[in-house]
């Protein structure tokens, strides 16, 4: 009995050693399956999807890729003109790209007769899984107190479609206070700015969807400056007139001051001298020629001719004083009209 009792433990003993050898003898054997892909992914920016993974590694020859799909209402593999493609990506069909509907999709490895298990990514709807983007800045127009804006949403829309744009604002100083405000319009207005200021805004799409609020990704700050007031612009003209006018003003006391006063500045810079005799009568005789233009008196210069000589300095004088006098006056009048100085200028 202990004799059959050990012979019995022996078969047992065999056969777990059998087992275990054909266990290892597979392992040992090459797989006749293909390894299935990897980071299966269903990517979808604006509403525009597809269905990437990562390559299959092989020694050797070229790894093919189908893909098929399948909807929540209709649960049949389909082809989805990606059968065995070499590229690692298969964009959705026409048929495919709805909105609302459920997509199942998955797929395969393929080299020669081998071919991997199925990878299967899903459920996948476009409303509420897509990416949507920033919306699209047409253009800004800067007044003194607001920026207008034109901007389309970041994918076309179809009939139906609720979109909010929100708008952040802010001055573009170290110590600034970021705002915002809301609105379904394509051509809205950023108002209560202040003049002549740099502002930035970044904006946002919100989509009101069957499955709730797709909040899209905020786009870059762009800045723009806000334009002068026609007041700010008055002042401006006005306080240039008024410079201008201060200007010839002083510069016409100054040169009446030199006048008045031009012997004493003389003398302070170089010592009185004596003109000889013979030239006194010379400057005499061509002082008496240009005061009667040219006619020469047979006499000696009379005082008469030199009374007209003082006579037209003193006009001369007058007619220097008059000229200042009569720009300020014009300079005046433009001030009161701003714009005919402005177009003068």
């Amino acid at each position: 009995m202990v004799r059959e009792f050990g012979d019995q433990n022996l078969v047992t003993l065999c056969s777990n050693v059998s087992i275990i050898i054909f266990i290892l003898l597979l392992t040992l054997e090459p797989s006749p399956h293909l390894p299935a892909p990897e980071d299966v992914e269903i990517y979808s920016y604006n509403f525009q999807s597809l269905l990437r993974w990562s390559p299959v590694p092989v020694e050797t020859g070229s790894v093919l890729y189908t893909v098929q799909y399948k909807t929540g209402a209709f649960p049949v593999w389909n082809e989805m003109n990606c059968t065995r493609i070499p590229q690692t990506q298969c964009g959705f069909p026409v048929e495919v790209q709805k909105r609302r509907w459920t997509i199942f999709l998955r797929v395969r490895a393929e080299l020669g007769q081998l071919s991997s298990n199925w990878v299967q990514a899903g459920p996948f709807v476009a409303e509420r899984d897509t990416t949507l983007g920033p919306p699209r800045v047409n253009t800004v127009s800067a007044s003194s107190d607001s920026l207008l804006l034109s901007v389309t949403p970041p994918f076309t829309p179809e009939s139906g479609d609720s979109f909010q744009y929100r708008v952040f604002y802010w001055e573009n100083t170290t110590r600034t206070t970021r705002k915002e405000q809301e609105t379904h319009n394509t051509l809205f207005q950023i108002a209560k700015l202040k003049e002549s200021t740099l502002y930035c805004f970044s904006l946002r799409v919100e989509f009101q969807g069957v499955y709730g609020e797709l909040l899209g990704q905020q786009s870059a700050p762009e800045c723009h400056r806000t334009a002068i007031s026609e007041a700010t612009r008055a002042g401006y003209i006005t306080l240039l007139c008024l410079s201008g006018l201060v200007l010839i003003n002083l510069a016409t006391a100054g040169l009446l001051l030199l006048w008045k006063h031009h012997k004493k500045i003389k003398q302070s810079f170089q010592p009185p001298l004596k003109i000889p005799s013979h030239f006194e009568e010379v400057r005499a005789e061509v002082l008496c020629f240009s005061c009667k233009r040219g006619k020469r008196n047979q006499g000696s210069c009379c005082p008469t001719g030199i009374n007209h000589c003082c006579l037209r300095v003193t006009c001369l004088m007058l007619i220097s004083h008059l000229i200042p006098l009569l720009l300020s006056w014009m300079i005046f009048y433009c001030v009161l009209r701003h714009k005919l100085c402005w177009a003068f200028l």
